[in-house]
């Protein structure tokens, strides 16, 4: 007993896991969507539910009330007709229906009634009146409350002739019960108007800060300052800080490195003296290599940590680096081809995206005899693919590739120093713009290095 209820309890369960799903699914995503429901929905539901009850228990009983006095009426004129069938007392009856009930009757031959018109589905008067003349009557009658908008028409059987009766649609309805629904959705769409623009302005600063740090994110500089309601402001504040701090970092860094590299270049340019003066011999060559190596390791490894931040962002012509890659291909005696689709420029800054491809480009220039750069900009993202059809690298050692000093021993190394920064160094700069650097298979047979950079 005690493993059976909770295998009952499992089927509810997987049904509101699923019913929750579906919900989740069709839910709106973003912050304002998502606020304006919370507003929106509950209204409706108040206003549905008060029109609800007020259909039921005052629209239905006003309308009852109405539509049983209407059939008392009825039923008393056909009592009194027959009390007095005479025909004089017809114009007698017709005058005081007229006066005191407002009623039209007429008299039409004995003939059948007509056949029972559809009834309307949402016709509330007409279910009423109905079921109060069958309780009143009990004689055959036909009504109609369709025919003419403002006239209920009542048809009687009587033994020598037909008793036809006109009245008006407000002695047997409550016609004016549209009033409340129309001022409900007139107060309704007042009250949803009023908070879209509420929360149209609570939204704003949320997406200024989202914009500021997406920009920031990408190395660019955007004027901002914390707005909006209180904790906005709190988490823009945070933001400035958070910014103030890693700029602070990054400028510290720099100066840090510029000493170290005023430093080591000094004792390089030492060693190159030294060597200078005690000759050229087998020894001394072999030094000098060293030094030479040693220098570009130390630029190299300065260029990576430094980046490029101190510079300005900017509108850049991409067609412009490509050809100009390009051309630095074909000088070295190799095959290039360039294609670009979409807008041109983008916002980048120019030298550190050149550098940065230039290392792609150089790493492919190295092991490959044929290069192809394609470029493609659909508004949204930047993809720049860099196809060579050189060895390539194992595809289990591809994202290693990118870890500084990391060497390849097989047929390809990052960087002509051989020093193991030239992808990290790409790979830095694109991701201080917010983008990213991969490594795939190339349709040449070789590498291919995509860079993706949201504009």
């Amino acid at each position: 007993m005690t493993h059976a209820l909770p295998a009952a309890l499992d089927a509810p369960r997987q049904l509101w896991r699923r019913f929750a799903g579906w919900l989740h699914a069709r839910m709106p995503k973003g912050l304002y969507a998502r606020s304006l429901l919370i507003v929106i929905l509950p209204i409706v539901l108040l206003q549905s539910a008060v029109a609800y009850f007020f259909m039921e228990r005052h629209w239905q009983a006003v309308t009852s009330r109405l539509s049983a006095a209407v059939a008392r009426d009825v039923a008393a004129l056909i009592d009194f007709y027959d009390a007095f069938p005479k025909g004089e007392h017809r114009e007698i009856l017709q005058r005081i229906a007229g006066e005191d009930l407002s009623i039209d009757v007429h008299f039409l031959p004995k003939e059948p009634l007509p056949p029972p018109a559809a009834k309307p589905f949402f016709s509330l008067l007409d279910h009423t009146l109905s079921r109060e003349l069958s309780l009143r009557l009990q004689r055959p009658f036909w009504i109609d409350t369709v025919g003419r908008s403002n006239i209920v028409e009542i048809r009687v059987a009587l033994d020598d002739s037909v008793m036809r009766l006109l009245a008006h649609r407000t002695q047997a309805y409550a016609s004016n019960s549209e009033i409340f629904f129309i001022w409900t959705v007139i107060a309704s769409l007042v009250i949803i108007a009023i908070a879209t623009s509420f929360l149209r302005n609570q939204i704003r600063p949320i997406l200024r800060l989202a914009r500021a740090a997406e920009e920031f994110g990408k190395g660019r500089e955007i004027a901002f300052s914390p707005r909006g309601a209180r904790e906005v402001r709190q988490a823009g504040a945070a933001f400035l800080e958070m910014k103030r701090r890693v700029e602070r970092a990054m400028e510290q860094r720099t100066t840090m490195l510029n000493g170290v590299s005023h430093d080591l270049r000094t004792i390089i340019t030492r060693f190159k003296l030294s060597l200078a003066l005690i000759g050229e011999t087998t020894e001394t060559s072999e030094l000098k290599k060293d030094v030479d190596e040693m220098e570009r390791m130390v630029e190299a490894y300065l260029a990576f940590a430094r980046g490029d931040g101190g510079e300005a962002t900017a509108d850049t012509d991409i067609t412009a680096i490509l050809d100009e890659l390009k051309t630095d291909t074909e000088r070295r005696g190799l095959g290039a081809r360039t294609s670009f689709a979409g807008r041109k420029l983008v916002a980048v800054r120019p030298a550190a995206f050149r550098r940065g491809l230039a290392n792609l480009v150089g790493n492919a220039q190295r092991y490959a005899k044929n290069i192809v750069l394609t470029g493609v900009n659909d508004g949204k993202t930047l993809t720049i693919h860099i196809d060579d059809d050189g060895p390539g690298i194992p595809v289990e050692r591809r994202e290693d590739a990118f870890r500084p000093f990391y060497r390849l021993d097989e047929s390809r190394n990052q960087d002509e120093s051989h020093s193991g920064l030239g992808l990290a160094i790409a790979r830095d700069i694109m991701r201080s713009h917010g983008g990213e650097v991969t490594l795939e298979g190339a349709p040449l047979g070789g590498l291919r290095a995509t860079v993706t950079l949201p504009v």
